[in-house]
């Protein structure tokens, strides 16, 4: 049952500034409006529970997440329900979304078990070393403090709450203070009261976890700049997780923050599986643009081709293809009024043409085709910025050389993908070096919608796709984040860390 209210060190606690949900379809909600007071609060509580939180075992902070995934399986006929009316998103998309924020929850627990991720190294003491003995030198990897999670507007489970940088986080051994996104209250709420139990349950510290619901920038901007808070994971914006960024780099200790910003994903058509496969990959293309409305951080919203008759067959099954899919609800107005502006600056690019249009209205998105030769993409910036909804622009290319230009003049992205056949190889070859320089994960025959998680997953990129290019917010790998290496000198075994042993 929802109760409006923040979570705050285990007492649930309200206010008299609300806001009211926006929901896609149902009744609406009236939410306590968070504030600077509430992220104090919290703050001061997650730095009072780190000592006791992080000398848990790991099989204890393991129980833990798998309890926290036991509540919300419990919880999930009221999670589909509020998350479907805030949303708007069909109840299987959040049953399967539900299905892996707890499998996250299961996998660091799982993780946390084994060794790796401490990267233990010892260098024994050489007592008789000459002209001067070595001390004995251990290392381990340390949590590093609390941490602020921002929930993310597309994803509301597998990335917000709960989600994947929360999971780690909690696995490394750093209470957390989420600051809710104000698109889903309520899934957030639900979600906030299973870790509740699931710390009651387990006897973690009440300040291991705290919720704020949605405010003014205030409370965002108050989270990442408060001392106690020592990195902070973030799913959303550019311009948002720029400016967030920008706080934590002028604080007067500086700290990390993890960003995941978006990318346009770009697809490189090689010529044979252009000639070969080219309907096929143009079916595929509009399956993984127009998933979800688009709302994709990984949705492949470029595909470039080399000019020619391939081109123009590619063109009109893409246009086909994507002209079937009807209108779909976005997440929230603000998203289908940015996408229907995103939409204006494409269609407004010097030499872009239109190959399909639609109409957009109110909360509705429905998909759109652009193209535009190589040189006209390179000459404006603007045609290289996300646009965050079903829109496709295909970039027509002279030959094989303006196509490695185009990978080349790209931003940072979290994927690329290759389209090739065996003859493309030479070309691909060629392609490689420069698009593993500019994306965290490259695809060959896919479609980059969907991220799996697993041991080996990079969900990030170089900026401006993430703000850190060495992390990833997905994979068992996103642990890293939290955690800081020390170096214990000729220290008595009984000081040491429980995990050195």
């Amino acid at each position: 049952m929802l109760t409006g209210k923040h979570l705050i060190a285990g007492d649930w606690v309200g206010n008299d500034q609300t806001f009211t949900s926006s929901p896609a379809l149902g009744p609406s909600h009236q939410f306590s409006i968070g504030t600077p007071a509430h992220v104090a609060a919290a703050c001061e509580a997650a730095e009072a529970a780190f000592p006791a939180y992080s000398a848990k075992t790991r099989a204890e902070r393991a129980a833990f997440l798998n309890h926290i995934a036991d509540e919300i399986e419990a919880r999930g006929a009221e999670i589909t329900e509020i998350g479907t009316q805030e949303t708007g998103l069909p109840a299987a998309r959040l049953e399967g979304e539900r299905g892996r924020t707890t499998m996250q929850l299961r996998l660091f627990a799982t993780h946390i078990l084994q060794d790796d991720w401490l990267d233990r190294r010892h260098d024994a003491a050489l007592p008789d070393r000459q002209p001067a003995p070595r001390p004995d030198i251990k290392l381990i990897q340390r949590p590093i403090g609390p941490v602020a999670v921002f929930g993310a507007s597309n994803f509301p489970l597998a990335f917000s709450t709960a989600g994947g940088d929360t999971a780690s986080a909690l696995a490394a051994g750093c209470p957390v203070v989420v600051k809710g996104h104000s698109a889903h209250p309520g899934t957030g709420e639900i979600v906030a009261q299973a870790i509740d139990a699931a710390i009651r349950a387990t006897g973690m510290p009440p300040g291991t976890f705290s919720l704020i619901q949605g405010g003014k920038r205030d409370v965002g901007e108050a989270l990442v700049q408060h001392p106690l808070i020592k990195a902070v994971g973030f799913t959303g914006s550019l311009a948002g997780g720029r400016a967030l960024f920008n706080l934590c780099a002028a604080r007067p200790e500086p700290i990390p923050f993890f960003g995941e910003l978006g990318s346009v994903n770009p697809m490189f058509l090689l010529p044979a599986a252009l000639a070969n496969r080219g309907e096929a990959i143009a079916k595929g293309w509009s399956g993984s643009l127009t998933q979800g409305a688009g709302q994709f951080c990984t949705n492949p919203g470029i595909a470039v081709v080399i000019d020619g008759p391939e081109a123009d067959s590619f063109v009109t099954a893409a246009k086909a293809a994507v002209g079937e899919v009807g209108p779909q609800t976005m997440l929230t107005d603000g998203i289908a009024e940015a996408y229907r502006a995103g939409r204006d600056r494409i269609a407004a690019g010097k030499g872009v043409r239109v190959v399909l249009t639609t109409t957009s209205d109110h909360r509705n998105a429905t998909p759109y085709l652009y193209e535009v030769s190589g040189a006209d993409w390179m000459a404006e910036h603007a045609l290289a910025e996300e646009v965050f909804g079903p829109l496709g622009l295909i970039i027509r290319v002279r030959h094989a050389a303006e196509m490695q230009d185009i990978a080349r003049s790209l931003q940072g992205q979290l994927t690329c993908t290759l389209h090739l056949d065996d003859a493309d190889t030479d070309l691909g070859r060629a392609l490689m070096p420069i698009l593993e320089r500019k994306a965290g994960r490259v695809l060959a025959n896919g479609f980059p919608t969907g991220v799996e998680v697993v041991d080996a997953q990079v969900h990030g990129g170089p900026y401006p796709a993430s703000t850190n290019f060495g992390a990833t917010s997905v994979g068992t790998l996103s642990i890293r984040r939290w955690l800081r290496p020390v170096a214990y000198q000729n220290m008595p075994a009984a000081l040491l860390p429980e995990d050195w042993a």
